[in-house]
């Protein structure tokens, strides 16, 4: 059985993202109340991601006032096994069958638990954002890579191998890009905030982004979400359509789902979307009607998160009480 906390305990978040990790504490109501953001690769080149994980949520507990802790949750890029908390592969963080989940509770000297960093924001925008009511949730988190998570009947779909809902490796273009993954035409490859910096680089070397190249270079590194979306306020014509295929590429991948899931409600997090909300949603919603039966999709609710930077945490925090035992 989960458990949930009383007045005067405290439960931890983190999110492991392949740009930043974010740590926060939450008292009993769930409110934020120490809060700390790092990049994931900092300036300490020989610092490993474990270990700036560990300083985020130091500081973020000295910030709350270093109260004690009942349990620390973790949402991090998988592959992973949420049983025992074992990353098994993620090259960005430099982890291959990295015992994630007892390395931090060592640390800390508290109960820790690790899902799919995207299974955790779709999970917190199901418990604290506006879909308590629906049973069957489709999350889609387009970002530096392209991660979903799956509710069905009020319980998280996790699959035979514990990793079920890697949305990001659809096939969507047989022979389009290629992907981290090895394959071709996966949607992260064509969909992905790095899939469309690499586009939009290109066109601002021939000078077609003239806001992009003038703010930001070539560097994909320097294409962020948010001066995507100030490129496209500038009237970067170009940047726009860029960013409203990948959306619409989005989109169809959700009309291939819904088809498949029937679920009652999509929701669309991660930092493209909430830099541009309005063009994904457009774009999704296009892709979508486009692609999905009519009778499947007639009332599916599509949605931004509410939560912004803080769903994974917050789904982490409560998923880690879920399953501690009374």
């Amino acid at each position: 059985m989960g458990r949930d906390l009383a007045p005067g305990e405290f439960v931890m978040g983190i999110d492991i993202g392949g740009t930043n990790i974010v740590a926060g504490v939450l008292d009993h109501k769930y409110n934020l109340v120490g809060r700390c953001k790092k990049k994931t690769h900092g300036k300490n080149r020989g610092q490993s991601t474990e270990e700036r994980v560990i300083r985020a949520a130091n500081v973020a507990l000295e910030i709350a006032g270093t109260p004690s802790l009942k349990a620390i949750g973790i949402g991090s890029p998988g592959p992973l096994d949420p049983i025992k908390g074992i990353i098994y592969d993620t090259p960005n963080l430099a982890w291959n069958n990295f015992p994630l989940a007892d390395t931090i509770a060592k640390a800390f000297g508290v109960p820790c638990a690790v899902d799919n960093d995207v299974n955790m924001g779709t999970y917190g925008e199901w418990v604290f954002g506006d879909l308590k009511n629906c049973k069957d949730v489709l999350g889609v988190f387009p970002g530096t890579g392209i991660g979903g998570g799956i509710i069905i009947d009020g319980k998280m779909l996790q699959g035979f191998s514990g990793s079920a809902g890697e949305i990001g490796h659809m096939t969507i273009e047989v022979n389009g890009p290629f992907c981290g993954c090895g394959k071709r035409g996966c949607l992260e490859a064509v969909a992905s905030r790095i899939a469309i910096a690499e586009q939009v680089a290109a066109l601002a070397a021939r000078h077609d982004a003239p806001y992009i190249f003038e703010n930001c270079g070539t560097d994909l590194a320097n294409i962020r979400s948010s001066s995507l979306a100030k490129a496209i306020e500038a009237g970067d014509k170009k940047v726009e359509a860029v960013v409203r295929k990948a959306a619409y590429y989005i989109g169809i991948a959700v009309g291939n789902l819904v088809n498949v899931l029937s679920p009652e409600a999509v929701v669309l997090g991660g930092g493209l979307v909430e830099a541009m909300k309005e063009l994904y949603l457009q774009e999704v919603e296009r892709g979508m009607k486009e692609h999905a039966l009519p009778f499947v999709r007639k009332g599916v609710k599509l949605s931004a998160a509410k939560l912004g930077d803080d769903a994974v945490l917050m789904g982490a925090a409560k998923m880690v009480l879920e399953r501690l035992k009374d």
